[in-house]
């Protein structure tokens, strides 16, 4: 079987004969490893030229080796006929030739977005108060028109990613949970005492971010992707009651939206699902990831998949710090094996994952052995 083919399986009722090898989050980890995966230089990430495009990703993906590939709208073809990156001794720009002006582009920081090592977050210089402010920062979206988006050239770079792997490897787009998306607009600090203090407002918002997530949608499938991974992150931290009124009643509909698309989704649930569980699974995702035991709780594969009992697909959640990067190989096939075994209980609803972006100092060649490993015990054990 092919790793579309598997993936395909393991998200239908079915099941998959062969179990699947994936990472989550290829891009961070292509980002972290530039130089072990691909000969191109960093910028060729921001090119307007397919060809260049197509190049870093062929050499990633095969540096890799997992059964799926992010997929996503590429600058239209006006955009590229016009833009050129230029390589100055301070530094790299994106020139539009049309009006002259020159973009920095900054070099990609291993590890994330600080460059002193220091915790990241979001502080908006203004507090969104009224639904007037939340307007103007979050336009809706016009009607989506598909016609238009492959003739304007939006498609061309997934078009000649889905000739080239799409028969081998699985397509898959990203999108944020509306409330998730909210961290945007207040920041870690706003966003909980919003949560809190003015429900309605975090609703309005989350409504209109909703809007994005479906547009996001109809590109994904304008572009050939067959799963949608919906990101959730922080919502642990808020109330389960608040979780359920105010997040799972949007992500049902971006499910629904995502199925009438005929794409799969993926519910990925950051943080500690125990003391909420019967939200998670009311949003109706086709599947759902889950990270590894870490930050003060445990999520063991055995006990998520005599929860979900086979009525939706479960990915692996390798721990990708203590025993992918850290842990020998030995540690690294038990472990997997333990997960496809728990896997194969869930009827073969099973595509094995790590529970977290690969860390920056996790090698290639250990995340091949990774996947190889997945291959050998994947069809190994049976049913």
């Amino acid at each position: 079987m092919t790793g579309r083919e598997k993936i395909e399986a393991a998200m239908s009722a079915g099941g998959a004969t062969e179990i699947p090898a994936v990472i989550c989050y290829e891009g961070i980890y292509y980002r972290d490893r530039w130089k072990d995966v691909t000969k191109s230089p960093w910028q060729a990430a921001h090119s307007p030229v397919i060809e260049e495009q197509m190049s870093w990703r062929r050499e990633a993906a095969a540096a890799v080796g997992h059964d799926w590939y992010q997929t996503a709208p590429c600058l239209s073809l006006e955009d590229r006929k016009h833009l050129r990156m230029d390589v100055h001794g301070d530094g790299v720009y994106r020139v539009d030739t049309r009006n002259g002006k020159a973009e920095r582009i900054p070099e990609p920081q291993k590890g994330g977005w600080s460059g002193d090592g220091r915790p990241h977050s979001v502080h908006p210089a203004v507090e969104a108060d009224t639904r007037e402010q939340i307007d103007g920062l979050l336009l809706l979206p016009g009607e989506f028109d598909r016609e238009k988006f492959r003739q304007d050239g939006r498609a061309d770079l997934a078009g000649a990613l889905l000739r080239e792997f799409g028969q081998e490897r699985c397509p898959i787009s990203h999108v944020g949970s509306p409330l998730w998306k909210m961290y945007g607009i207040w920041g870690y600090e706003g966003m909980m005492m919003k949560v809190a203090a003015d429900p309605e407002l975090v609703e309005y918002a989350a409504r209109r971010a909703l809007e994005h997530a479906r547009r996001a949608v109809k590109e994904a499938a304008a572009i050939g992707a067959r799963c949608i991974w919906i990101e959730e992150c922080l919502t642990d931290q808020i109330s389960p009651a608040s979780f359920a009124a105010l997040n799972v009643p949007l992500v049902k509909e971006l499910v629904s939206a995502i199925r009438r698309e005929g794409m799969k989704s993926i519910y990925y649930y950051c943080g500690n699902p125990w003391d909420r569980w019967d939200a998670i699974e009311a949003v109706g995702a086709d599947a759902l990831a889950l990270e590894e035991s870490k930050k003060g709780f445990r999520i063991d594969m055995g006990e998520v998949v005599e929860r979900s009992g086979g009525r939706y697909t479960v990915l692996g959640n390798l721990d990708a710090v203590g025993v992918l990067e850290k842990g020998s190989e030995e540690e690294l096939r038990l472990e997997i094996d333990r997960q496809i075994r728990a896997g194969r209980r869930n009827g073969s609803r099973f595509i094995m994952s790590t529970g977290s972006p690969v860390t920056p100092d996790t090698p290639p060649e250990r995340v091949r052995l990774y996947c190889d490993m997945v291959r050998e015990l994947g069809s190994a054990h049976r049913c």
